[in-house]
């Protein structure tokens, strides 16, 4: 090898290392011990980064850090690798009136690995959130919480008992959660694994998610979905909604969640409207080859949808269509294994069952389907026998 091509090959690797600059967060004045507040030396140690060209890496290293509610805000010059090697903790205390932990806005290329661990501290707040129940309570924070963030990559990190949702996004493009980690007893409240709202193109892989509330929640304007890998429970499945609580909600669409596992989970795989509700729309939804263990509502469409049990009784009128369950097996632990109420005002058009195998896990009856105001069709298998009444709407095949 010539000495030019040596030194050029030199220079190349010297510039690279000088692109990657690492912001470690102890060189900031953190401290390790558990008990010393973090929040200004990760603050400091972010706005570094974000001022730098090129990739920059925050660096938690190992040991726990405690740390207060953040913001991490961009547009920032370059990438950013959030790297957590220890364990960042939060305050033991409800945290009334925050919405976030750690918050990131306005960011373009972020990663979050590390295989570090969040610990929200949950209990503390869990005894609040009376959000069913109480029209004026509080906000609790989200353990991370994404706004207006493209481009981003979260793996390899674990979260355990949120005192709200775990990972929140808004108005988020091109996500990637991959062997992610989430962790909360089964009855600790509105502890969703991955939430989403007015977001796109997010994709979720080969996570373990085991909650209080949904594994995973898709709100309005959740467009391009891609699940697949999912293990799920305890927890309340993957919902679809609550959709239609506010005006001009923009629709749910082109959603896929395949090759799933949900074990002792309250629901498998759910689409949910309020009862009384505002126009919208959900369309072009697939759940393919899922196994349920043991799962209280396996197949679930919900427009009666009304947690505070005090709604008008009064019709959803969120239109759903070309809805696709295939290759769903396994055991319910109630006897209606395929429950599908529909909207009157709006009736549920281009249903698909295909090759649905659920029995009862006790003793007694055969699982039963029921179907109310609903159409389309059913192909293969059908344990129960199908409910759906057949109906000129074309289901289009994927």
């Amino acid at each position: 090898m010539s000495l030019l091509m040596l030194m050029l090959m030199s220079a190349l690797a010297m510039n690279q290392a000088q692109a990657r600059h690492v912001f470690n967060i102890k060189d900031f004045g953190a401290v390790g011990d558990g008990r010393t507040d973090t929040s200004k030396a990760l603050s400091d140690a972010w706005s570094g980064a974000c001022r730098s060209k090129g990739t920059s890496v925050v660096l938690i290293p190992r040991r726990t850090y405690l740390l207060g509610p953040v913001l991490l805000a961009g547009p920032c010059n370059g990438a950013i690798e959030f790297q957590i090697k220890g364990g960042l903790k939060a305050f033991n205390s409800p945290q009334l009136g925050i919405d976030h932990w750690i918050s990131f806005q306005y960011i373009d290329n972020l990663t979050i690995t590390g295989g570090g661990l969040l610990d929200g501290q949950g209990a503390a707040s869990w005894p609040y959130n009376d959000c069913s129940k109480n029209p004026n309570c509080k906000a609790l924070p989200a353990t991370m919480r994404f706004s207006f963030v493209t481009k981003a990559w979260i793996h390899n990190v674990t979260s355990l008992n949120s005192k709200n949702f775990h990972f929140s996004l808004f108005s988020c493009k091109e996500m990637t959660f991959e062997h992610v980690t989430i962790i909360a007893p089964k009855d600790s409240p509105n502890t969703d694994g991955i939430h989403m709202a007015l977001s796109s193109y997010i994709f979720i892989r080969d996570s373990g998610i085991g909650t209080g509330d949904d594994c995973i929640s898709l709100g309005p304007g959740s467009e391009n979905i891609n699940m697949t890998g999912i293990t799920c429970g305890p927890g309340h499945g993957v919902s679809v909604g609550s959709l239609g609580a506010t005006a001009n909600e923009p629709r749910v669409n082109s959603v896929f969640l395949g090759s799933s596992t949900f074990t002792d989970t309250m629901n498998g795989v759910r689409i949910k409207t309020k009862a009384t509700s505002y126009p919208g729309a959900v369309s072009d939804i697939t759940f393919q080859d899922i196994i349920v263990n043991e799962v209280n509502n396996p197949i679930i469409i919900d427009q009666q949808y009304c947690p505070s049990k005090q709604c008008r009784t009064q019709s959803s009128r969120v239109k759903i269509s070309d809805v696709r369950f295939r290759n769903i097996r396994g055991t319910s632990s109630s006897l209606v294994a395929v429950n599908i109420n529909c909207s009157p005002a709006v009736p549920c058009t281009g249903i698909e069952l295909r090759d649905i195998d659920l029995k009862y896990g006790g003793r007694g009856p055969e699982a039963s389907s029921v179907c109310a105001n609903a159409k389309g069709a059913s192909y293969g298998k059908q344990n129960p026998p199908s409910c759906l009444k057949s109906s000129l709407h074309n289901i289009r095949l994927i």
